[in-house]
């Protein structure tokens, strides 16, 4: 749905990003990730057609931004990092305006805004002062002036950033739904456990560098075949005797014992577990659980950016 390709833009001598190329597919909910002033907001306003690069090429739904960019506008959502309301205007009219502004047959703009508030849940408040809403309402109801033209891809620039706990859980529960509704979002981010739980594919950027992208479980599993699995294991009674089997076997590294849990590397691809299992069973350890260890975003950034931030 999304290919980025060789790009670059500076300003004046600052070089914003460079030779970025990364691509997300259709129904994906992609993960930008990188710290503040990396390049996620220069690279989004570029797919959003608001800059222009300077060298390369953003293409989206197989449109070339710099070929088409009135069409492109017509099939994306884009939410900037800063959202600006109009004072004395009712949630209900400022969606109408934006309607009416993407060019919407007034016979379908009533229908359409009250199925928009209906998907956000802004339906009971339709009446209010867009002035008066909090942070977390503001954010709902810019989500919603973004969906008013029914785009394929949703470009979401920080759209956690101030929102209290309950706001951001049920931001997280609304990407997840326009998802299933076939929409590819791409969302920024620098704080990775705003991503974790929504995401699928992953791009982490740094100093206008791109380290990593891909998804997230293809990513995970490469990293866990260079280091190998950190497995957790649990056993009955004293975790002495399943340590020393441990240690005895092939392939086993870094054993520790934490508290009821042993943990530890085992050199060996997934699918060799139920073989390590039936192995210590076989040697008498009276095993209770062995899984692996959770990975997540924060692991992924760790060893990606590894050597490279200072």
């Amino acid at each position: 749905m999304i290919e980025v390709k060789h790009v670059c833009k500076a300003f004046k001598q600052f070089r914003a990003v460079w030779d970025l190329s990364f691509s997300i597919a259709q129904g994906d909910i992609f993960g930008f990730v990188g710290p503040n002033g990396a390049g996620k907001t220069t690279t989004m306003r570029m797919m959003a057609t608001l800059l222009d690069p300077d060298y390369g090429d953003l293409v989206i739904d197989g449109i070339s931004v710099l070929d088409e960019p009135e069409t492109i506008r017509r099939i994306i959502g884009y939410m900037p990092d800063y959202i600006g309301v109009y004072e004395g205007v009712e949630i209900e009219e400022y969606l109408e305006f934006f309607a009416a502004a993407y060019r919407i047959a007034p016979a379908r703009r009533k229908g359409l805004v009250d199925e928009i508030m209906e998907i956000t849940e802004l339906t009971d408040v339709r009446h209010k002062d867009v002035a008066t809403l909090s942070k977390g309402m503001r954010q709902r109801l810019c989500l919603a002036k973004t969906l008013v033209h029914d785009p394929k891809v949703l470009i979401l620039d920080e759209p956690a950033a101030g929102l209290d706990p309950r706001a951001r859980i049920e931001l997280r529960l609304l990407l997840k739904e326009l998802q299933k509704l076939g929409k590819t979002i791409i969302i920024s981010s620098h704080i990775l456990t705003e991503l974790s739980d929504m995401c699928n594919s992953v791009g982490i950027i740094e100093r206008g560098l791109l380290l990593k992208a891909g998804r997230i479980d293809e990513i995970l599993a490469e990293q866990r075949g260079a280091a190998g699995q950190k497995l957790k294991l649990r056993v009955m009674g004293s975790p002495d005797p399943a340590v020393a089997v441990l240690k005895s076997l092939p392939d086993i590294g870094g054993v520790e014992i934490e508290r009821d849990t042993i943990t530890f590397t085992f050199l060996q691809p997934e699918a060799s577990n139920a073989g390590l299992m039936r192995e210590l069973l076989n040697r008498g350890v009276p095993l209770v659980s062995l899984q692996q260890e959770s990975k997540n975003l924060e692991d992924i950034f760790l060893n990606v950016t590894k050597g490279v931030i200072a």
